[in-house]
């Protein structure tokens, strides 16, 4: 049964750094890609960043500017998402998730953890 459990949320002030981890369990993920999504009130859930499980890659949203960075720690099985220079707007439920590298978001063959609430004061 595959887990993704996801901890280190908070409420954290604007301009400071939170660092979530998100540890898998389950299965084999070395032919899977690692992401995290957020989602905030009233809105949809968008992508935030992956990383490829075995070479490494990784990927960002646009609006990130360089703000973020997600890496992996084989050994653990966990995934982490550093965040820095947070602002209100980064507010949101941020959700880890898996899904095999040759397939797409959303089309059934991934996986979801129960998010975890990152608050991000003004």
């Amino acid at each position: 049964q595959v887990q993704l459990v996801e901890s280190g949320g908070g409420l954290v002030q604007a301009g400071g750094s939170l660092r979530l981890s998100c540890a898998a369990s389950g299965r084999t993920f070395s032919s899977y890609l690692m992401g995290w999504f957020r989602q905030a009130p009233g809105k949809e859930r968008e992508f935030v960043a992956a990383i490829s499980w075995s070479g490494g890659s990784t990927y960002y949203a646009d609006y990130l500017k360089g703000r973020f960075t997600i890496s992996k720690n084989n050994a653990k099985n966990t995934v982490y998402l550093q965040m820095n220079s947070l602002k209100p707007e980064d507010t949101a439920v941020y959700y880890c998730a898996a899904r095999p590298s040759f397939s797409s978001w959303g089309k059934g063959d991934d996986y979801w953890g129960q998010g975890t609430q990152v608050t991000v004061s003004s």
